[in-house]
């Protein structure tokens, strides 16, 4: 357990693109460059989707271009299609994200297609990206549950991972969108996808709507997995899940990696001032548990 962890902070994008409360483009700046001052590194940025269909995410290319003087950071921004991988392009992306869900029932309810057709819709964007030299990372929703077709067979989980790696995705995250999953199940899921894409290659993004999200990054770990997706103080939800809470918090992940004597890198405190910060322009207190005890100790101490 003491190899190191790469902690990819979403927050900025799946995060914020949950929440009710647009931010604008400023704050979303200010709140990744806060990201990057804590020492996150890697940090999804925004999205070049439809505005109708997520508002959250209107200036993504001003948002991008605005942190992209930023040395030694890795910016990854989500592409649904060619529209979107030319407007990334435009705007300097260099890390695009394509995502499939593993659930036919989600795919429709979240892009109005089947598996096979959103595959296909972004075949031309991973074509493009290799071609012009842009590393592409892939999204895999529902793999433990999915709120439609409720359990999701492993083997689905496999099949969209193997087409997502052969096409040429240099790393492939496994989502628990809705947060249903268990330790077990989680590692019998790494276990299987790790025979068609290698364990080093695979990111855990597990949602934390029934508690379970720590004990399964956890189990993931002891299987060999070490890539970890969280959103500062436990940002998002699932539109389509009732009561699906956010990404795990990042700072319960750095809390639990440097317990296990795992070094991240992270300020905890310059984390905490910036999940802090976009809870209050957000209007609610960050869901971490981490970061709720850590401010009940500063108030205490005042």
């Amino acid at each position: 357990m003491s190899d190191a962890v790469r902690i990819v902070e979403v927050g900025p994008r799946d995060g914020l693109q949950n929440e009710k409360t647009p931010i604008s483009v400023a704050d979303r700046i200010a709140f990744i460059e806060a990201l990057i001052g804590a020492g996150l590194h890697t940090v999804e940025v925004g999205a070049f989707v439809s505005p109708k269909a997520i508002p959250q995410m209107v200036g993504s290319d001003q948002v991008l271009r605005g942190v992209s003087h930023i040395a030694g950071a890795e910016f990854h921004v989500l592409v649904p299609n060619e529209k979107g991988y030319e407007a990334s392009q435009a705007a300097g992306a260099k890390v695009i994200a394509v995502f499939a869900s593993a659930s036919e029932g989600f795919s429709r309810a979240n892009i109005n297609c089947s598996v096979a057709e959103s595959i296909e819709r972004f075949k031309p964007v991973v074509a493009r990206a290799k071609a012009d030299g842009i590393r592409v990372r892939g999204y895999i929703s529902c793999v433990l549950g999915c709120p439609f077709d409720g359990e999701v067979k492993p083997q689905a989980v496999v099949d969209v991972a193997k087409t997502l790696w052969d096409l040429g995705c240099y790393e492939v995250s496994l989502g628990d969108t809705i947060g249903v999953g268990t330790p077990m199940k989680a590692r019998q899921l790494l276990r299987a996808v790790a025979g068609s894409v290698p364990m080093e290659k695979l990111a855990m993004h597990f949602h934390d709507t029934y508690g379970q999200a720590l004990a399964n990054l956890y189990a993931g770990m002891e299987e060999g997995a070490r890539v970890i997706d969280s959103a500062a103080g436990g940002l998002g939800g699932c539109p389509y899940a009732p009561g699906a809470t956010g990404n795990v918090a990042t700072e319960d992940v750095v809390y639990m990696l440097e317990g296990l004597g795992i070094a991240t890198g992270v300020d905890m405190p310059k984390l905490l001032a910036a999940t802090n910060e976009v809870s209050r322009l957000i209007g609610r207190p960050p869901v971490s548990r981490v970061a709720s005890a850590l401010n009940a100790k500063m108030r205490a101490a005042k």
